[in-house]
């Protein structure tokens, strides 16, 4: 579905990126982790077109995305801090999102309805809290039934019914076959939204498998405790060969 060839992005003398090779497949869904500044952000703007390589290729179901757009329309993608116009309604917001479509199109609401967002149509951007604007990202980044879902730091500033809420909504949509790409500080969240995992450090991909296999080198049962060991595993290799 979205392969990556070699991708690395030079930001002046800082590589964020240093030849990354992935294959994100569809039906999968992956925990895309590492320390912040490890280019888990610049990985996902790549794939989005946001950010342009410094060499290298993305393909999006086997064609280049580069100077293409067309292909992001198959993105749900939701953004760690939504920006949306201050004075736009939640309502004027979101069916601005459907006139930007310009076609007549399946709309899931499941989040809207859910999240109750419809009795908040007349509430403009600037006066919701951080979790409700957290709600309305949320529900963009669903509403068009798109295959693939980016989804960073989906579940932060959420109350707890609304993580439940949108934690089963990304079960579902990972039950039917969509291709899933989450980051998440929360490891625990990610027990139970993914099933691969891949590990950026330093622009580098250090780790890419199942998390069931990840679980069984490290022999702990949760995501990350397994993950905390395989580091310590790592640096004790590293210690011993310099």
């Amino acid at each position: 579905m979205i392969l990556l060839n070699n991708i690395t992005k030079q930001f002046g003398k800082l590589r964020a990126l240093d030849e990354v090779n992935l294959d994100i497949s569809l039906g999968k869904s992956y925990a895309l982790l590492g320390p912040n500044g490890s280019g888990k952000t610049t990985l996902i703007k790549s794939i989005l077109g946001l950010v342009v390589p410094t060499s290298g290729t993305i393909l999006f179901d086997g064609k280049s995305i580069a100077n293409e757009c067309d292909y992001r329309a198959r993105i749900g993608y939701m953004p760690q801090i939504g920006h949306f116009p201050q004075n736009m309604k939640i309502g004027q917001l979101i069916d601005m999102m459907k006139n930007i479509r310009g076609e007549a199109i399946d709309i899931d609401d499941d989040l809207i309805r859910d999240f109750k967002l419809y009795s908040m149509y007349d509430k403009p951007m600037h006066a919701l809290s951080g979790g409700t604007r957290q709600k309305v990202s949320a529900a963009l980044a669903f509403m068009f039934k798109a295959p693939v879902l980016i989804l960073d730091e989906p579940t932060a500033g959420l109350d707890p019914l609304s993580v439940e809420i949108l934690k089963e909504k990304i079960c579902a949509e990972r039950g039917i076959g969509k291709v899933l790409l989450i980051t998440s500080h929360i490891l625990s969240d990610l027990d139970d939204l993914a099933g691969e995992v891949i590990y950026i450090q330093d622009g580098k991909v250090q780790y890419n498998d199942s998390i069931q296999s990840l679980k069984t080198d490290t022999r702990e049962k949760r995501l990350g405790k397994a993950i905390a060991s395989w580091l310590e595993q790592q640096q004790f290799i590293s210690n011993v060969t310099k």
